[in-house]
């Protein structure tokens, strides 16, 4: 099926346009663009593939393509057929979350702002969309008792006059309309100011006020501008403290986007600079690369909307981008500016966008399902054949061409299993070969597993040698000779000595640096097993030191702890004179240890 599929796809035309991926009942499973169809096309059906890619491939059992003129119709149409077919391995954001507006019925003597799911061409006025229905039941409120209008459920003119004034008049939230105080212009005037809030336009409905207070004053109407002047500071206040009316009209938008045990996008909302919301949701890890991804979700994201900001800031770079933004001004009917900040205040919001995504990741999952998702992140991506529940990791130590040791550790689920370390001093090796020295190492370790030794008793579902190609193929080596399948990678590291790459015995890197999770996992083990190794060493060097001590006479267990406990390595008792040796150990003891280390240093 591959090669037909691959045969189609070397007849496509090297043009831009979207390609629709098919199963075998006609169900559309993927949409996708590319600047040449043959070239993108192609590459699903030749190669290897990420796990989630490639078993995708798997159920495609044919495809269809629509040519365009230019890559923005490219992206426009992508968009369009995404949102029409909802494809399972496209990424998606949820399609029932909605984005509430504010509705004016203009057309009543007294209208009142409502909550709507969405704009209708009915001669309202609209105002959004907003974060959530909380939230906009917020708006309506604060701007109602800002600018007086009426929050109860009484409807006017009906209710003018029936009943007493309730406590939001008292509280000075509400000019008691239905007592008749006000004219409905004046009720229009006050619902006019709200609006004026809701657009974004607050200085210029401060300086209308202040206006007005100035005309009252100097026509003597002191009533009047004391109640102007009241009104311009709690207007002035929603200004400056309730932040929450901004998110309409942020000026800039930061994009953050992380991958972990989940994946996870979110979008900062900034108005003058200062934080005003934060919408994100949490999605299943996508097949497409971080730049794609963040392209399809900004899109999504938006024309759902349908309110865009002055500025949108990507946390990486997407290869249409400059197609974005001009989907953006089309629909905006203005100017919107897409850009990937490289440095400075802007490159700042992108980092605390990505750091909020990585931290909703992290709460979102227990220790346990982070894990969880590390491991199957793992078995995916390394094509384990099975689950990684038990990890064996070795490391060789040693000091110059004496001392070779090696170690074993060992994580269950994820964790550390130290009753299951182990550790090798390596045997009858004359000069230093890690790679002898590896061999020797892994092949005594499942040597006793073929023997049946308790110790040795479980395979692993992954090995990970501290090393590149050459350790993981000498370990892979050892393998085949004892008849054994066991998984194996070596660690490759960064010019920080952190390992940033997988790689197979046959040379296949497969890169861990874009999962942070999983890159902090394997960086760990590594340290662990280099950690363990290295104390081993350290243990046999000094065990080395102490034996040499009791060749000396006079110089028991007891002497020789006591003096490695004051002096601590043996070149400091070389060094130390024959009073020092005497404050430690009785003298016959430190006249036997001095003349030891200084009989024949004379020169002759």
């Amino acid at each position: 099926m591959l090669d037909t599929l691959l045969e189609k796809a070397n007849n496509l035309p090297m043009k831009p346009g979207v390609y629709i991926m098919l199963d075998s009942s006609g169900e559309v499973i993927y949409v996708g663009k590319a600047k040449k169809l043959k070239n993108r096309v192609t590459s699903y059906f030749r190669g290897s593939h990420l796990p989630k890619v490639a078993a995708m491939v798997e159920k495609v059992e044919d495809f269809n393509v629509i040519v365009v003129d230019s890559e923005f119709e490219s992206l426009v149409l992508e968009n369009s057929l995404i949102k029409q077919h909802q494809p399972h391995y496209n990424i998606l954001l949820k399609d029932d979350k909605g984005y509430p507006f504010i509705k004016l019925d203009v057309n009543s003597q007294y209208p009142r702002f409502d909550i709507v799911n969405k704009p209708t061409k009915d001669g309202a006025k609209y105002f959004g969309p907003y974060g959530g229905r909380s939230m906009t039941r917020q708006i309506i409120d604060v701007i109602s008792k800002t600018v007086g209008l009426p929050t109860c459920g009484k409807k006017f003119p009906r209710d003018i006059g029936k009943d007493r004034p309730c406590l939001n008049h008292h509280m000075g939230n509400c000019r008691a309309w239905c007592q008749g105080n006000g004219t409905a212009g004046d009720y229009r005037a006050s619902v006019n100011e709200a609006c004026l809030i809701l657009e974004g336009k607050t200085k210029e409905l401060l300086d209308e006020l202040n206006d007005r207070m100035t005309e009252t004053a100097e026509d003597l109407r002191f009533e009047q501008a004391a109640e102007l002047r009241d009104r311009i500071r709690a207007i002035d206040s929603l200004a400056n403290k309730q932040k929450v009316i901004a998110t309409a009209f942020a000026d800039t938008d930061a994009v953050g986007f992380k991958r972990g045990a989940k994946c996870c996008f979110v979008v900062l909302h900034f108005n003058d600079g200062s934080l005003t919301a934060k919408d994100f949701e949490l999605l299943p890890e996508p097949i497409e690369s971080d730049g794609e991804a963040v392209s399809a979700l900004v899109r999504q994201y938006y024309t759902a909307k349908g309110n865009y900001p002055k500025t949108v800031l990507l946390p990486c770079e997407c290869e249409d981008r400059e197609e974005l933004q001009q989907l953006f001004t089309t629909l905006a009917g203005r100017k919107v500016s897409v850009e990937v900040p490289q440095r400075g205040e802007r490159a700042k919001l992108c980092e605390r966008a990505n750091l909020n995504a990585a931290e909703e990741i992290l709460r979102s999952t227990t220790a346990e399902q982070r894990r969880a998702g590390t491991l199957l992140w793992l078995q995916k991506a390394l094509r384990l054949p099975e689950y990684p529940k038990r990890i064996e990791a070795f490391d060789v130590s040693n000091l110059g061409d004496t001392g070779i040791v090696a170690a074993m550790t060992v994580h269950k689920d994820g964790k550390p299993l130290k009753r299951d370390y182990r550790k090798f001093r390596i045997k009858d090796m004359d000069i230093r070969d890690d790679y002898a020295s590896m061999r020797q190492a892994v092949g005594r370790r499942f040597a006793r597993y073929k023997n049946g030794d308790e110790r040795f008793n479980k395979l692993p579902q992954l090995l990970l040698i501290d090393g590149g190609i050459t350790h993981a193929q000498a370990a892979k080596g050892v393998l085949d000779e004892l008849g054994l399948t066991v998984p194996v990678f070596g660690m490759v590291k960064d010019d920080r000595h952190r390992t940033r790459a997988l790689v197979t015995p046959e040379g296949e890197e497969i890169s861990i640096s874009s999962n942070q999770a999983v890159f902090s996992f394997i960086g760990n083990i590594q340290e662990e097993t280099h950690r363990f190794a290295i104390e081993y060493q350290r243990s046999l060097r000094n065990e080395s030191f102490g034996s040499q001590l009791l060749d000396i006479k006079d110089v028991g267990e007891k002497r020789k702890n006591e003096l490695l406990r004051t002096f601590k390595t043996i070149k400091a008792i070389k060094s130390a004179s024959y009073d020092e040796l005497c404050a430690v150990v009785p003298k016959n003891t430190a006249l036997a240890v001095y003349e030891h280390y200084h009989t024949g240093d004379e020169e002759t």
